[in-house]
């Protein structure tokens, strides 16, 4: 059985943001939040891998090619804050948080929840702006290519 790339691609997001926050906490990086900007990189990866994917398949339909990289890019962002849920447990549950929030952008003490949900939100809203550029810089490749045609 063949999984769907959208599966795929988005399963290689949260390999590589795994790995990065892993890698930035090896190196004692982790509270440098400008290093937690570059996460994206790995969004944009596995979005634009599903469509380049979708176009060398000849799938030019706009709609399709967006539900496609908007899913890609959501299953790495839900997998992603799954993994940080159990990561964080793992290291300790909310003091854990405690000591992340110092240097992100919460204030007080916020709860394991809290804090993954606002992750979430964060990340969705990332998800649909990355689908939304991609989008923009595939436009000329669609078959009705609106930049080139005849009124």
């Amino acid at each position: 059985m063949k999984l769907p790339k959208e599966l795929v691609n988005g399963f290689i997001i949260f390999i590589g943001i795994g790995l990065y926050f892993l890698l930035m906490e090896l190196l004692g990086l982790a509270d440098i939040y400008f290093l937690r900007l570059f996460n994206i990189l790995f969004v944009f990866f596995g979005t634009y891998k599903t469509l380049k994917s979708n176009f060398a398949e000849g799938k030019n339909i706009l709609v399709s090619n967006a539900v496609s990289a908007l899913l890609t890019s959501l299953t790495g962002i839900f997998l992603s804050i799954i993994g940080l849920l159990i990561y964080i447990y793992i290291k300790g549950g909310d003091s854990y948080v405690g000591s992340l929030s110092k240097t992100f952008l919460f204030g007080g003490g916020p709860s394991v929840m809290t804090y993954s949900i606002s992750l979430l939100f964060e990340g969705i809203a990332s998800a649909v702006i990355v689908t939304f550029m991609l989008l923009l810089y595939w436009d000329p490749r669609y078959a009705s290519d609106k930049h080139g045609a005849k009124s």
